[in-house]
């Protein structure tokens, strides 16, 4: 009788310990998370409790995956018995944050680089409606809107060039070259719904990125789907701002689907600046077998908006919120279509050696009535990034080494046409275009030390057009005409060395070059400047990161010497056109400062952050004269000298937050002369609202205001623009609100 009682005992013992139990803590604090997701194989996803305890039954080892909003996810093995399980805040601190800038995921302590990464929690400190404002709460980079969904993307003032469109940088979708092999990056067709995370690299991207010396931009969508989720927003605001997303997440197996729709619409600011857009994406994440991954990319954006175009200082007085005159009248505007499919495939060899390789096709339907002439393009696109892996040992040290190609190739049929009040007219000129690049990259890192990393990059790099015009009704010539860059080789060498296990220094010495783009060879007047050469530079830089539990600092100077510098000017017909610029001296400074007053507290003020990002630009030209004019030693156009922003982010523990942003920009030069400028401006923008989860249900309920001062300004200008048309007039102070739903199942 004893003995079976024994057994007994022992047998309910052992079903009572038969289960993994979890308490899931703050790794800062130490305070229990509650409301973490947590997934244990196929199950479906459980919740943390108050006290950040939950537990799975079972016996057997099982893989558990954990997810909270402003925390890095993990997912691991367990056994039956009781774990502390420790969870990283996302922006604390930097000797946990990992980023895969340079083709090589590192904490950002180890990163010999200007990386900076901006996350989902910047992009919903604002309104959702663009990239604009969390992008520019970094330093160094600076996007402006010349009209809604008008993007110029500038790191480190490298939007010089660019009239229109994102030039110089190079930008990364989901590890599919986003930016066209003619060098322009049409970034007005994402929906910030199609970007979760972002990183970008400052200055010139070296060995692995190819041609642009202003950096590149890597941008993330597609995460591991982890659990079964339905979501929606809706946001409305003034001038006629409407928002809607339908979002859906599906496990399939250890992968899934990811798919999301989105339309937006505004009547704008100005007059003639409307904006309708429509993105479709649908991702897929499967995992073939332990050596591969299978990852699928399916966009279809369709996008209309209207241009007001820029004023003079005088109709800008008169209605700042006018069109320039003959906008209306010829329907000023671009409408584009646009379809990326995309295949991704890893294969790892072993643990040591592992290849990532993505192909792409792209088609593209663009059409832009302007002022001046009607333009049409038909395009047709497609390329390659393959890189391999490999880590090994040199001389009993860590050694990494990462090589691989990356081709792309563009096709177009483009026509300009009389604008006849909106509609094409006789055609002017008609060409077939082809735009290509590629380059070939090596880039070995050795640890010398368990403190010091040192970094050898090499790349081999590759492009030119091809114009074969059909018809050119002013009797001008036709035929092939070609352009082919001589083949550029751009080295990068870097050393990083690790103080101790919370801060770090580092230093580079790279080189960039950045090629006309095809719109700059061949203008809207019809005229082939195929004597542009390419920007040529060489950046030196020097840094220094503090990570701490509740600090963050990130410290940065570089000297970029550029030459043959691209520059604009406007002929008498408004007709933007380009020229190399000998050279310019750009030297800055770059500094941002986080502190978590108070992280994840037991009080009723729960999150209580502060932060500031300065940004130091001290650009001047060289050696740059035009006929009678010498503009040497002047100031850079376009580049404000100082830019800081300051932030405050509250939370509490009911679930009620407030973000609040200050952004001061200096006045800036709008011509090469510096006679004109734009003067220095503040900027307050709010967000205020309720986010909780209720079981399997997330909802969130919020309100902000954008320029709360009512500030006269223009978030991106017209430069060198004949007639004194610099000014592109920004929205006042603005209203939106809206609201979130989203369900776990």
């Amino acid at each position: 009788m004893k003995k079976t009682l024994t057994l007994l005992f022992l047998i309910i013992s052992f079903g009572l310990q038969a289960q993994i139990q979890f308490k899931i803590t703050d790794q800062v604090s130490g305070i229990p998370l509650e409301n973490v997701r947590v997934k244990a194989g196929k199950d479906k996803i459980l919740r943390t409790n108050s006290s950040g305890i939950i537990a799975i039954p079972g016996s057997e080892p099982i893989r558990v995956s954990f997810a909270l909003e402003g925390y890095e996810s993990r997912e691991e093995e367990y056994g039956p018995g009781e774990y502390e399980v420790k969870l990283n805040p996302t922006i604390f601190n930097l000797g946990t944050v990992t980023v895969s800038a340079f083709e090589s995921e590192r904490p950002l302590l180890e990163q010999s680089a200007a990386i900076v990464q901006v996350s989902e929690r910047d992009f919903n400190r604002f309104n959702e409606t663009s990239p604009v404002n969390a992008f520019n709460t970094k330093p160094g980079i600076r996007i402006e809107e010349r009209a809604p969904a008008s993007y110029r993307v500038s790191i480190r003032g490298s939007s010089l060039r660019s009239p229109f469109g994102v030039r110089n940088v190079k930008v990364y979708w989901n590890e599919v070259p986003f930016t066209s092999p003619d060098g322009t990056t049409a970034l007005n067709l994402l929906d910030l719904a199609n970007i979760k995370t972002s990183e970008v690299v400052k200055g010139p991207s070296g060995s692995i990125y190819g041609a642009g010396n202003g950096g590149a931009i890597s941008l993330f969508s597609q995460p591991e789907i982890s659990g079964n989720r339905i979501s929606t927003d809706y946001l409305a605001g003034d001038f006629g701002l409407s928002r809607f997303r339908l979002g859906l997440s599906q496990q399939v197996g250890d992968g899934g689907i990811e798919a999301s729709f989105v339309s937006q619409k505004s009547d704008g600011y100005r007059d003639h600046s409307a904006v309708d857009r429509q993105v479709f994406q649908l991702g897929g994440f499967f995992p073939v077998s332990e050596k591969q991954e299978i990852r699928t990319q399916l966009l279809i954006s369709d996008l209309d908006y209207q241009i007001p175009g820029a004023l003079n200082a005088a109709q800008v007085a008169e209605n700042p919120r006018q069109a320039r005159p003959g906008s209306v009248a010829q329907n000023s505007s671009i409408s584009q279509q646009a379809v990326l499919l995309s295949l991704g495939h890893l294969y790892r060899f072993s643990e040591k050696t592992s290849n990532n390789t993505t192909i792409y096709l792209n088609t593209n339907n663009f059409e832009n009535p302007f002022i001046l002439d009607y333009k049409k393009e038909l395009g047709f696109g497609y390329g390659l990034r393959t890189k391999f892996v490999h880590d090994g040992k040199l001389a009993g040290k860590a050694l990494r080494l990462i090589a691989g190609a990356e081709y792309q190739n563009g096709l177009t049929d483009a026509q300009n046409f009389g604008n006849r009040a909106g509609v094409a007219d006789t055609v002017r000129f008609s060409d077939k275009l082809r735009a290509y690049q590629g380059f070939f990259f090596q880039q070995a890192e050795w640890n010398l030390s368990t403190k010091m990393l040192f970094t050898l990059g090499l790349s081999e790099n590759f492009s030119g057009y091809e114009v074969d015009r059909q018809i050119d009704a002013t009797g001008g010539p036709t035929g092939l005409q070609t352009r082919t860059f001589d083949p550029i080789v751009v080295p990068r060498v870097a050393l990083n060395y690790k103080l101790n296990s919370f801060s770090s220094v580092y230093g580079s010495l790279s080189s960039g070059f950045s090629p006309p783009t095809i719109d700059e060879v061949r203008t809207n007047e019809g005229s082939l400047n195929l004597d542009l050469e390419a920007e040529k530079g060489v950046n030196y830089e020097v840094g220094y990161r503090l990570g701490l539990a509740r600090l963050n600092v990130d410290l940065t100077a570089y000297y970029l010497k550029l030459n043959e510098t691209i520059t604009t000017y406007t002929n008498e017909n408004g007709v933007v056109l380009f020229r190399n610029a000998g050279s310019t001296d750009q030297k800055g400074i770059e500094a941002a400062v986080d502190y978590a007053i108070l992280r994840n507290s037991g009080g009723f003020i729960k999150d209580l952050l502060i932060g500031t990002a300065y940004t130091g630009q001290f650009f001047k030209f060289v050696d740059y004269a035009k006929q009678t004019n010498d503009f040497s030693g002047n100031d850079l156009t376009g580049v404000p000298p100082h830019n800081l922003v300051s932030r405050l982010d509250l939370r509490t523990s009911i679930g009620f937050y407030f973000n609040f942003t200050h952004q001061f920009t200096d006045k800036l030069p709008l011509n090469d002369a510096n006679t004109v400028y734009q003067e220095a401006y503040d900027l307050v923008n709010l967000r205020f609202g309720y986010a909780r989860t209720f079981g399997n249900w997330d909802l969130e309920a919020f309100a902000g205001v954008d320029n709360l001062l009512d500030e006269s300004y223009s978030l991106g200008n017209d430069l060198n623009a004949f007639g004194g048309r610099f000014y592109q007039p920004a929205p006042t102070r603005n209203w939106y609100g809206g609201i979130k739903v989203g369900f776990n199942y």
